[in-house]
């Protein structure tokens, strides 16, 4: 046996117990590790706030606080006035439930010339065993649902913390880094952190600014139709379509059109209508004015971002998938050397051909033949002398 056989051996089943080792670590962490990914991108949303607090005097670590702090009594007021909001309104959906079914029970005796009751509905559904084996379900899936709660706010806490600390200790922390980086290395990391910074607060400048520009639209809709807790379903709309991509739209409209229709029917349908031709003013018009200076990322490649973020990292993925493309894109494009481009009507969607005549005027000549002669003489000439 060669003498390196037995240490290649060694050498190589150390490295796979440290791959499988390094599997399993990451597997375990990966929720921590996406957690902190949340905080960095938070912290870089909210350094120019607390950057501007900074130079007027204010300590670092009070000023995070301060930003920190109207966004908790932000959310926690969103989320009290719209948990409020559904409470009644599925007080009010109960109360008006059995009109609900007498209508339907109505309207089907009438199309389909049947004889149904309201009471007969009722017994039929309180004895039916699908709805024995949900209310048995529901019941043991409550400890889940305060599991999932419990968990969700740890997560929560866990993600303010971290973020706490990235944007308050953010000067000790680019100092840290570049300790350990050549000169030439620290000047590239601090251009990226710069880069990083302008672009997450740009983006979520724009996208806050879009969500207010919704919102009141929307409010202004909701009054006008008469539809309750209006102000609500405003920064409803607002926050949840700009901040969920790709469905949040979607999602969004969804509750606006379910009240509208507790009041009217019809008002949903008009509630429809505004927030799909509002999705198309906002994509082709409001979108690229607003981000042309703060991402300035084509659509195709901000879509194309928020499927593979969502694919690998999900939700979280979704939302800094494009400040992260923006901050890779910027960096990137200094490194890159542009050329003039020529002066060729191919570079704006031309042809290279010369001139030619027009396809009318091509098909009648050649349907005339070859030789045949115009009337003025432009079109073709004679082989002899022309006769009188």
């Amino acid at each position: 046996m060669p003498g390196w056989l037995p240490r290649a051996m060694v050498l190589a089943f150390a490295l796979y117990a440290c791959f499988q080792l390094s599997s399993w670590a990451f597997d375990q962490l990966i929720g921590l590790l996406t957690n902190v990914l949340i905080a960095f991108f938070l912290a870089l949303a909210i350094e120019p706030a607390v950057g501007r607090m900074a130079s007027r005097g204010i300590r670092r670590g009070l000023a995070t606080f301060l930003v920190f702090l109207g966004l908790t009594i932000f959310g926690v007021g969103f989320v009290v006035l719209l948990g409020s909001m559904l409470a009644g309104q599925i007080v009010d959906m109960v109360d008006e439930f059995p009109k609900y079914i007498d209508s339907v029970i109505n309207w089907v005796n009438q199309t389909f010339h049947t004889e149904l009751s309201r009471v007969e509905v009722q017994d039929s559904l309180l004895h039916s065993d699908w709805l024995q084996k949900y209310v048995q379900n529901s019941a043991t899936g409550v400890l889940d649902v305060s599991t999932t709660v419990i968990g969700g706010l740890f997560r929560l806490l866990t993600i303010f913390l971290f973020s706490f600390y990235f944007a308050a200790d953010g000067p000790r922390l680019r100092r840290a880094l570049c300790s350990v980086l050549p000169p030439a290395r620290q000047t590239e990391v601090l251009r990226a952190w710069e880069i990083a910074v302008d672009k997450t607060g740009g983006y979520i400048y724009s996208r806050g600014l879009m969500a207010l520009i919704s919102g009141v639209a929307h409010y202004i809709l909701l009054v006008i139709l008469g539809v309750p807790y209006a102000p609500a379903l405003a920064v409803w709309v607002g926050l949840v379509s700009q901040f969920i991509p790709t469905i949040g739209t979607y999602l969004a409209g969804a509750l606006p059109m379910l009240i509208a229709f507790t009041v009217d029917p019809w008002y949903a349908l008009w509630v429809l209508g505004f927030v799909v031709i509002y999705q198309q003013f906002e994509n082709y018009v409001l979108q690229p004015k607003l981000t042309a200076k703060t991402v300035d990322i084509h659509p195709a490649v901000a879509f194309g971002s928020v499927i593979a973020g969502t694919a690998l990292l999900g939700a979280v993925g979704a939302l800094v998938a494009i400040p992260a493309i923006a901050t890779l894109q910027a960096f990137l494009g200094a490194y890159v050397k542009r050329y003039d481009v020529t002066d060729d009507p191919r570079v704006h969607g031309g042809s290279s051909r010369a001139p030619g005549r027009p396809l009318t005027s091509r098909m009648s000549r050649l349907l005339r033949g070859p030789g045949a002669v115009g009337r003025g003489g432009a079109e073709g000439s004679s082989d002899g002398p022309r006769q009188r």
